[in-house]
């Protein structure tokens, strides 16, 4: 259970954020749900939240700002008392074949994805220091393991929060944090429910269990590792995809 706990989630308005936050908030976290623009869908993330008896928060930030990052992360010190637990979720693609691929598609991937990761890790890593616990999970992708054409932007954003996720584990482990990640497959969400059914289908028949995984699926693996049953797992990359990538 993480009853007394507080987390912070990036891009929980909905999908797979979404799913992590309520999930942490059943086992009794309170929860800081982060968002880019949609307040209409956080505020109902948060009202699903508040059903588990537990406090829950809207934030609106923009991730790639390292300056208001720095203040979300002041703030929801302040209000929520600390923060324990640090998920990286948010997200954005600009899908295509790199000849093809604006300067701007690429760095916009890259500082949503890859630097809004460093940035929250950068404001929330002194925090744990002082208390000499906490727990960081990164959503990578299985693009970021093993690419995916059309995806230049995306697989080196997500393949570079697994570098990241290294390095941090090992800066941080002798001081009671743990930082890993999980690098999800095909899952049933906004995104990919906006892909042309042809590719939806060749997706789907390159997964061994034929089908897409659920953003539940992967909450349950996020609030694993974000517990105690997990302490001696750091650095670690969970592959959640149906056997996509073995």
């Amino acid at each position: 259970m993480l009853t007394g706990k507080t987390a912070l989630v990036t891009g929980a308005s909905r999908g797979i954020g979404r799913a992590i936050a309520l999930k942490l908030a059943s086992e009794g976290a309170n929860v800081a749900i982060v968002y880019a623009g949609n307040q209409a869908a956080a505020e109902e993330t948060k009202a699903l939240a508040l059903e588990n008896g537990v406090k829950a928060e809207c934030y609106c930030c923009d991730v790639s700002d390292f300056d208001k990052v720095a203040q979300l992360v002041a703030t929801v010190k302040e209000e929520f008392g600390g923060i324990d637990i640090l998920v990286n979720n948010a997200g954005i693609n600009r899908d295509k074949l790199a000849m093809q691929m604006k300067e701007a598609d690429f760095d916009d991937v890259i500082a949503t994805n890859l630097k809004g990761a460093f940035n929250t890790i950068r404001q929330v890593y002194p925090l744990m220091v002082r208390r000499r616990s906490g727990r960081i999970l990164n959503i990578s992708s299985v693009a970021g393991v093993c690419g995916n054409a059309g995806q230049a932007n995306y697989s080196a954003a997500k393949a570079g929060m697994i570098g990241l996720t290294k390095s941090i584990a090992k800066e941080v482990a002798s001081r009671g944090i743990t930082c890993n990640a999980i690098a999800p497959g095909f899952i049933a969400t906004d995104m990919t429910d906006a892909l042309p059914e042809k590719v939806k289908e060749g997706a789907l028949a390159t997964i061994p269990m034929r089908r897409m995984g659920t953003p539940e699926e992967i909450a349950d693996v996020a609030a694993f590792l974000v517990s105690d049953a997990a302490s001696y797992i750091t650095g670690a990359v969970l592959q959640v995809d149906g056997g996509l990538n073995m």
